[in-house]
């Protein structure tokens, strides 16, 4: 069967492309139609790749009333739409198509800025351990290559810029607020806290900030960026300080708590964290506040070092001498 497209006139490209639809056929008619047709792209008005047949059989009496009335179609345009990105994979998508400059420093430099600090903070969304944020004044004589977000670079690189950010940077700055004043104020404001900490930790002091997303509670001038770690030069450096400090953090803490895999997933909900939460119930250090951790079947755990302090007060209380 010869097939003739758009722009294509006289190719013959293989049927497995296409939903041949002849329901609209009797079934005596379908075996006198299965073979010898000819195709020809439809008129206006039909949509896009629609074609209609027309049957090279003498009598076409006998195929019914229907038979020049058929259409088939892409497979692709009568396939199950495919499953949507979530929310996450969508994100990233964007970050990806982002690109990183120093466009944001060079405004606030022309405003009469002399020390212009990037902030961000990393662990929001982590069920376990401190949120840590970093603040970066980067020299404006030397461009470290290569910043970008960092949840778009891998460890090995990550720690390959951070070195050459805190050798190269004018100053920088690290501080965590940990998962108990987390419960305490919530993370939004946890989030808030550290970066403001790291600013306050600059040496020599910013005068002027370029803030992910937020604003803070201090008097210095500052512009909150939407997605600024992909967009700013030194938010993103201080994503990748931050994420590689607290990383660290995180993966100390893997031999002692080994059932959750911190290692791994960076106290992140992944499904084998999430399994041990419910078979094991959570850790001292894991945030009370967030959802899967409370809703956590089996009660908190504790450190050993606590129990054995407890043991240690008890003795000291029932000794005679007490």
């Amino acid at each position: 069967m010869a097939v003739a497209g758009p722009g294509s006139v006289g190719r013959a490209p293989s049927l497995a492309a296409f939903d041949l639809d002849l329901s609209c056929l009797n079934q005596s008619a379908r075996g006198k139609t299965s073979r010898n047709w000819r195709v020809k792209s439809g008129g206006r008005g039909r949509p896009p790749y629609t074609k209609r047949f027309f049957s090279t059989l003498r009598h076409k009496s006998g195929l019914g009333e229907d038979a020049l009335n058929c259409y088939f179609v892409p497979k692709q345009l009568t396939s199950a739409p495919t499953k949507p990105l979530s929310a996450a994979a969508a994100k990233l998508r964007l970050l990806k198509t982002l690109h990183c400059t120093l466009r944001f420093e060079k405004k606030a430099s022309q405003l009469g800025a002399r020390f212009i600090a990037g902030v961000d903070e990393v662990g929001r969304g982590s069920l376990f351990g401190p949120v840590v944020a970093a603040a970066v004044i980067l020299d404006p004589q030397y461009r470290v290559r290569g910043l970008r977000d960092s949840k778009l670079l891998p460890a090995d690189r990550r720690e390959v810029l951070a070195e050459r950010i805190r050798e190269h940077a004018v100053a920088w700055a690290i501080a965590a607020v940990d998962a108990a004043r987390i419960d305490q104020i919530n993370i939004y404001q946890a989030s808030r806290l550290a970066m403001r900490e790291a600013v306050f930790a600059l040496k020599p002091e910013a005068d002027h900030l370029l803030v992910d997303a937020l604003r803070l509670d201090c008097e210095l001038p500052q512009q909150p960026i939407i997605h600024g770690d992909a967009l700013s030069a030194s938010i993103a450096a201080a994503s990748i300080l931050a994420k590689v400090a607290r990383d660290r953090m995180i993966v100390e803490w893997d031999p002692v708590f080994p059932v959750y895999g911190l290692a791994s997933n960076k106290g992140y909900s992944t499904p084998r964290h999430l399994a041990a939460l419910r078979e094991h119930g959570p850790s001292p250090l894991h945030r009370q506040s967030f959802a899967p951790v409370w809703n956590a079947p089996v009660p908190q755990d504790v450190l050993a070092f606590m129990l054995e302090e407890d043991g240690e007060a008890e003795s000291l209380l029932s000794s005679p001498g007490a």
